[in-house]
This record gives C-alpha cells, sequence and structure tokens, in this order.
C-alpha cells in the first residue's frame, strides 16, 4: 500500500463534476492499493500519517503532527501510484489491486484513520472520476510504502 501525502493549507475534491468535498489546514493523501495489501498494511499507514510531524512549530521548524495543529484529511484512492514505467511508454497497472479487494481496504483505512485520528476525514469516492484542488504548503511532498518500510 502506497500513500502520497501533500501537506496543504486547504484542498477540494469535485466528484463527477457535481459533489464536493473540502478541507482547510491538513493533509491529502492520496491511496494506492495493491493486490498482495493486508488490514495490516492499512494498519502501519494510517499510524504513519496520524503522527508524521511534518506542520510547523513556533519557530518553524517541522515538529508538529496534524493532531497538533488539529487539521483535517482528505483521502484519495489513486490506484495509479503502482503504475510500472519499465517497459514502453505506457504505464501498466497490474499491481494495483482489483476494486473487489481494493474499496475494503480503502474503507478500512479511511475508518482506521477517523478512528485513530479524531481528526475530520473527508474523502473523495472510489472510482468515480475526480479534480482535486490543492494549495500545497510548502511544498511538502512524503511518499509512504508498508512494503517500504524507510
Amino acid at each position: 500500500m502506497r500513500v502520497l501525502i501533500q501537506r496543504v493549507s486547504q484542498a477540494k475534491v469535485i466528484i463527477n463534476s457535481r459533489t464536493e468535498r473540502s478541507i482547510g489546514k491538513g493533509l491529502v493523501l492520496f491511496i494506492g492499493i495493491e493486490s498482495a495489501d493486508t488490514p495490516e498494511d492499512v494498519s502501519w499507514l494510517v499510524k504513519k500519517v496520524s503522527s508524521i510531524r511534518i506542520f510547523d512549530d513556533q519557530n518553524g521548524v517541522m515538529n508538529l503532527c496534524i493532531q497538533d495543529i488539529e487539521g483535517s484529511f482528505l483521502c484519495i484512492s489513486q490506484f495509479t501510484l503502482h503504475a510500472s514505467t519499465k517497459k514502453g511508454n505506457r504505464p501498466s497497472y497490474s499491481r494495483a489491486a482489483k476494486p473487489e479487494i481494493a474499496l475494503p481496504l480503502y474503507n478500512l483505512f479511511v475508518e482506521e484513520l477517523r478512528k485513530t485520528s479524531g481528526l475530520q476525514v473527508q474523502t473523495g469516492e472510489f472510482g468515480a472520476d475526480m479534480q482535486v484542488h490543492i494549495v500545497n504548503e510548502g511544498p511538502v511532498t512524503i511518499w509512504i510504502d508498508s512494503k517500504n518500510k524507510e
């Protein structure tokens, strides 16, 4: 499971050209699920993103987590995080989980994130056409992969 984190001052998602969900200061999480992912991957990543210290303290040092600033999350499912560009110019998405595997894990991620953080968690819509508008603060963008725990 992969999560691309972007620290934002604001973000919104427009779903199928009509539904809009937004957050103020917080984290946008692009979530990619592969076939080999398990609930253990979900739990590990939820703990990581809930406690990662990437918000500035009073001295301008990234020393605060999202709970410290009482921020919000915006979770967006994104199978393209598992793109392979090894062969040719057309990415392969064969490692990305099929919806029957990915959707329950995505829903579990969102549910665990709400319970663990106690913060507002907005979501896109799994499998929908979405436009994501982000004001990346910093910019700060971090990649975390549960199969490569660095």
